[in-house]
């Protein structure tokens, strides 16, 4: 926690009158009830005074530093009392006062802060600043910079003991594209900071780039695991690593690092630590929770799904550019070529898809021996009706079944294990996924997707616009986080069911953050920082690509006003879209398939249009116009 997190400048008092203690602790819990930062004066006033009967909270040097925890503080903050007229606190006479107030949940919150602000007020120089200042602006300034200082202090301490060691890691995320190398560079400007070497393998969506050697791993003394997809770390054999979410090595490479060298050094014992097993068993993580690793299984399926779904959409709205029935022998239509892309796509991609979601989920918990178990649970979804839904459940089913299994049969002789693992494992575990998919599951499900079609295709109007702005506000809401993932989890779901609406909606809601962004920065050049006007550059072709990760940095520096901006204009551009039955048969890649896989091409890019406009005018019209030198600063999330 920062200073700059708990000093608010409407907390700071510069009074000369006389007063005594009890007087000053009145005023000063006053004013944190007046600003709104306690709702229950009179509890918080009473814990600061059993606190000060206990022993005095003068700390010498003319400091006192009264501190009491409460249910009626709503935030922690500080409020800071100076007085040249001198205050007697106890046997002394003090002329600041820094009072803490703390949440009675806050842990060790308030104990931090004293921490801090204790060492500030050590520095002779730092409180002859304080004494010497004569506004509220001026005291604020003296604390954020002391803050800084410390900081930076802090931060050449970590760099001298950190240099020279070696960072090494794995990222990877669903779609391999701009998580994965954001992340990556997130881990490297780290180990830079520190002088530490480094090399992160980032398992992409070409393929495995900057590959780990077995001399790498040997000579490292911190390792970092960020994924969102199951990635191989067997190769890390007994050496210890950290296993997080892409986003956590984006947003706090700092605490990651730290995690990865207390594991590689033994100097901490707190920080969650993860085993590789040996003989390739399970990797456990100590306190990690199911909710995690349900969202890997499927984020590993949709990674592989992806390909499957983007051929089979964009050949098939060729097909269709040949006329609608232009794949059919009996159409007086028919066209051998539309027939060809068909093919491919609706009869070989989108029926491949479903079984590949299930059987890459499946493989994710129970590696190879899943696969076949999944897959041919997905083929069973897709051919019974139950589609997407049926296939997640599918891959799950798989996964677990074949998980148990082979852990039951474990301790079998060694002669016998080949033949377990390719006969007797898949053999049992399919057998029970394709039982439960064909007597259990399949009518259900097909019934609940056919109703859930059903309502969809009636969709018009107002629902359908407010759908829209649902699902595109979800896309733009978090960039590539779980509530990002959650609307496009349904849009795949609707789109094996051949509901192609939500699809055009939720890429408006992709591509409207960074093109919106990109627009801010160039009719807005006075409200962005020289590096976020040249980040805008590039925004405007992650955003034609439908790469929503661009805004991120943006988000980081300013999340109040640009999280808003990005979801408002996401949202009315997604419901416009849905509202004007735009279809999109193709659920990724921009603008590179609009003209083929999107019934209204030059309304929906209207749409687009639409969005980033608006998302432009609020972030023009909210953001505060920078000073020359607030224009030289660089982005809070540092990375592009």
């Amino acid at each position: 926690m920062n200073v700059k997190d708990v000093i608010d400048k409407k907390n700071i008092i510069i009074s000369n009158a006389s007063m005594n203690k009890q007087e000053a602790i009145d005023k000063m819990t006053t004013m944190l009830g007046k600003n709104g930062y306690v709702s229950d004066v009179a509890s918080f006033q009473a814990a600061v005074n059993k606190r000060e009967k206990e022993i005095s909270t003068a700390v010498g040097y003319g400091v006192a530093i009264p501190h009491g925890k409460s249910n009626g503080v709503e935030k922690a903050t500080v409020v800071i009392l100076k007085n040249l007229n001198g205050i007697k606190w106890g046997n002394e006479i003090v002329n600041l006062v820094f009072m803490i107030a703390a949440p009675s949940d806050s842990n060790d919150e308030h104990l931090r802060m004293l921490s801090t602000i204790s060492t500030f007020l050590m520095d002779e120089k730092f409180r002859a600043k304080l004494l010497t200042a004569m506004t509220v602006d001026e005291i604020y300034k003296d604390l954020i910079d002391q803050d800084e200082i410390k900081s930076n202090e802090e931060d050449l301490k970590t760099a001298t003991k950190n240099s020279g060691k070696y960072l090494i890691g794995i990222s990877a995320c669903m779609t391999g594209i701009a998580h994965t190398y954001m992340a990556a560079e997130s881990l490297e400007n780290e180990a830079k900071k520190r002088g530490m070497k480094y090399k992160i393998q980032t398992n992409g969506s070409t393929g495995i780039e900057n590959e780990l050697t077995a001399e790498d791993i040997a000579k490292a003394d911190a390792i970092v695991v960020a994924h969102d997809v199951k990635v191989d770390t067997s190769v890390f054999k007994d050496k210890e690593f950290v296993d997080v979410p892409v986003k956590k090595a984006i947003d706090k490479p700092k605490d990651v690092v730290d995690e990865a060298l207390s594991l590689g050094t033994g100097y901490s014992n707190d920080v969650k630590k993860v085993k590789v097993e040996k003989k390739n068993e399970e990797i456990e993580e100590k306190g990690s929770s199911f909710a995690r690793a349900f969202y890997t299984h499927i984020m590993s399926g949709v990674s592989y799904m992806i390909p499957f779904v983007v051929v089979g959409g964009i050949f098939i709205a060729i097909s269709f550019m040949f006329g609608i029935y232009a794949s059919d022998p009996k159409s007086d239509q028919y066209n051998i070529w539309a027939a060809f892309f068909n093919e491919m796509g609706g009869n070989a991609a989108f029926k491949l898809y479903v079984p590949v979601l299930a059987a890459y989920i499946s493989w994710s918990i129970a590696d190879k021996p899943g696969l076949a178990p999944g897959m041919i649970g997905g083929m069973m979804a897709m051919n019974g009706g139950s589609g997407f839904l049926g296939g997640m459940l599918a891959g799950f089913l798989g996964g677990y079944i074949t998980k148990l299994i082979t852990k039951k049969t474990k301790n079998i002789p060694h002669t016998y294990q080949g033949l377990i693992s390719v006969l007797l494992i898949p053999l049992l575990a399919t057998f029970v996924v394709g039982f439960v998919m064909f007597f259990i599951l399949n009518t259900p499900m097909s019934n609940f997707n056919e109703f859930l079609t059903t309502w969809l295709k009636s969709m018009n109007g107002s629902s359908a616009f407010v759908m829209g702005a649902i699902l595109a506000g979800m896309m733009s809401s978090d960039m590539g986080g779980p509530i990002n993932k959650t609307a496009s989890a349904f849009g795949l779901a609707m789109f094996a069911s051949k509901i192609y609406g939500p699809s055009a909606a939720l890429m408006v809601g992709g591509m409207v953050p960074p093109l919106g962004i990109a627009l801010a920065t160039l009719l807005f050049k006075n409200k962005f920082t020289n590096q976020e006007r040249e980040a805008g550059k590039a925004n405007w072709i992650l955003g034609a690509c439908f790469i929503t990760e661009g805004a991120i940095p943006f988000a980081a520096a300013d999340p109040l006003r640009t999280i808003p901006a990005n979801i408002i204009g996401g949202a009315i551009g997604g419901a416009l879209s849905m509202m004007l039955g735009i279809t999109l048969q193709a659920p990724h890649g921009g603008i590179f398939v609009i003209p083929v896989a999107c019934n209204k091409p030059l309304l929906y890019i209207g749409c687009i249009l639409i969005g980033t406009v608006i998302t432009a005018l609020i972030l023009g019209f909210t953001k505060k116009t920078l000073s020359d030198s607030e224009m030289n600063k660089h982005m809070a999330a540092g990375i592009i």
